[in-house]
């Protein structure tokens, strides 16, 4: 499914709630949130904790759906895909640096980037030279053949940002 959106625009949120029901209790997380990102643009959600920002984060990540409105990703109407068309969307549209990294700790950090592009069915020659440039561009690529648990933190974060870049995603 595509919408006709702004060129510019990569990114539209309209009117977005999301309701969580547990057992009687019925939670507002995001009420009839709305707001427009253009490509290029650098955005930070802040609020309070409780606010919704988590939640928020999930459904812009296609981890989640709004319970009513619509999310329109790069001309594709996110809120109304299957979860097959979602994991789709996750893979090419979508880059994730998560706070934890989520590498796999016996796999180098070579292996760690070439992940997302393995799904994607990347060739593996491509696969390679791509998670080459994007760890070298991260300022390890004599860090190549190191697993995950063999890197500081700050180290692991960057093998995840260049895990992130791989698939050349519309946001991150």
């Amino acid at each position: 499914m595509s919408k006709k959106i702004t060129d510019n625009t990569i990114i539209e949120i309209s009117n977005v709630s999301k309701i969580y029901h547990i057992e009687e209790v019925e939670t507002v997380a995001l009420d009839a949130v709305s707001f427009k990102v253009i490509k290029g643009e650098f955005v930070a959600i802040m609020g309070p904790s409780g606010s919704g920002k988590s939640t928020l984060m999930h459904i812009l990540g296609a981890l989640d759906l709004p319970s009513s409105g619509e999310y329109v990703l790069d001309h594709h109407d996110v809120s109304k895909l299957d979860d097959d068309e979602l994991a789709e969307i996750r893979n090419q549209k979508i880059g994730f640096i998560f706070q934890s990294y989520n590498l796999l700790p016996r796999t180098t950090a070579l292996k760690n980037v070439m992940l997302p592009m393995a799904y994607a069915d990347v060739p593996k020659p491509e696969r390679i030279a791509k998670a080459k440039h994007y760890l070298e561009l991260v300022g390890l690529g004599n860090r190549l053949d190191h697993t995950s648990n063999q890197l500081s933190g700050g180290q692991q974060q960057r093998v995840a940002i260049a895990r992130g870049l791989a698939m050349n995603p519309a946001i991150l």
